[in-house]
């Protein structure tokens, strides 16, 4: 679970990180929302917040320092998800750095109200996952005991297998009757539960 402990001097320096989805739009707005907030630096890109190689935030989490804060004028801009905000605000906490949020002050990792939100978020999150992983356990339990198989389907029907088996029995080579049914004579063999001696004609 996400543990914040980022506390906030004068001396932090404020990096700003503004993004847009396609080349058509301006980032001017957040360029200067950023700037009335003395963000020293701004990394800035356009790309859609659904891909994860965005070359900018990677080149600011690398370079970013310990008590430096990373300030975005709304949280979309910088995660795609609750999730995508949780791991890089777990990123900025090892690095010491805070998260800032201009249009969310709750999403305040520099604040002990900002860091008790997102534990909560990653509180609430971590839950939802436990809960999506007992539910699937839990129908996949109910499934099997209807009856329903997982995994790969057979790829020959019971009527085919019954089909191969008479071929076979009435004196038609495996291989032959896997060409009747259109498959591979090894997949006839292991329904058949027969043995395959290697460069058997059979």
């Amino acid at each position: 679970m996400l543990k914040l402990h980022v506390s906030i001097h004068m001396c932090d320096m404020l990096i700003g990180y503004a993004r847009v989805s396609t080349d058509d739009q301006d980032l001017s707005l957040q360029r200067v929302a950023l700037l009335g907030v003395d963000c020293t630096r701004i990394y800035e890109e356009k790309i859609s917040g659904a891909r994860r190689d965005r070359p900018e935030l990677a080149r600011l989490l690398d370079n970013i320092r310990a008590e430096d804060v990373v300030v975005v004028t709304r949280l979309d801009r910088l995660a795609r998800s609750t999730r995508d905000l949780l791991e890089i605000a777990e990123r900025l906490n090892e690095r010491g750095t805070g998260l800032r949020s201009l249009a969310e002050p709750w999403a305040d990792t520099t604040s002990p109200a900002g860091r008790m939100v997102l534990t909560v978020f990653a509180g609430i999150a971590e839950f939802e996952r436990a809960l999506i992983h007992q539910r699937t356990s839990s129908g996949r339990a109910a499934a099997k005991a209807r009856g329903v198989r997982f995994g790969r389907p057979p790829k020959l029907t019971a009527d085919q297998i019954g089909l191969g088996s008479r071929l076979v029995s009435e004196g038609t080579s495996v291989r032959e009757a896997a060409k009747l049914l259109k498959c591979h004579h090894a997949t006839l063999y292991r329904a058949l539960g027969l043995e395959q001696v290697r460069g058997s004609n059979v």
